[in-house]
């Protein structure tokens, strides 16, 4: 074997181990991609949910109690939403026996925590309260909440509701 084909040998074995390396570095990066394009998704689904749980929360109205106590119903799971359901008729009674009406809307959420099945979102709400007990009149009110999802069925279920901070 001449000079010549050492070197032409040697050229070609580096040139496939560097085809090689990046065919190795471009799929790895895809999946990395991959990855975050589905953790990106995920995060969105999450706000999403608890924002839509939230926002049904804090907006009841003792003309559409049903409806109101059903729109938080129907975002939640387990023991949260079994609680809720029990205690439905006591709340439709109190929104319509002080004429209450709360109005509100997310003004700020973030994810505290996530996983495949699980989040945990931090919720910020503005809005206002009016019943009996303000003479019909509107009071400002603002809430933060830390909603405990659970990813059942396809969907971002709210299996909890806290209050956080002052109120």
């Amino acid at each position: 074997m001449t000079t010549a084909n050492r070197w032409l040998t040697m050229l070609v074995v580096l040139l496939a181990l560097a085809a090689g390396l990046g065919a190795a570095l471009t799929w790895r990066t895809h999946g990395d991609r991959a990855d975050a394009a589905t953790r990106q998704e995920r995060y969105g689904a999450v706000l999403a949910a608890a924002d839509t749980e939230v926002t049904a929360f804090v907006n009841m109205r003792y003309d559409r109690a049903s409806e109101s106590v059903n729109a938080v119903a129907a975002g939640a799971t387990g023991d949260f939403r079994d609680h809720y359901v029990r205690s439905a008729a006591r709340v439709i009674r109190l929104l319509e026996r002080n004429r209450s009406l709360m109005t509100g809307r997310v003004v700020w959420s973030g994810v505290s925590d996530v996983s495949a099945d699980r989040a945990t979102v931090i919720v910020a709400t503005t809005g206002t309260v009016s019943n009996r007990r303000t003479h019909g009149r509107d009071e400002a009110r603002a809430f933060r909440f830390r909603v405990s999802l659970v990813h059942e069925g396809g969907r971002w279920l709210t299996s909890d509701i806290e209050f956080v901070g002052d109120t």
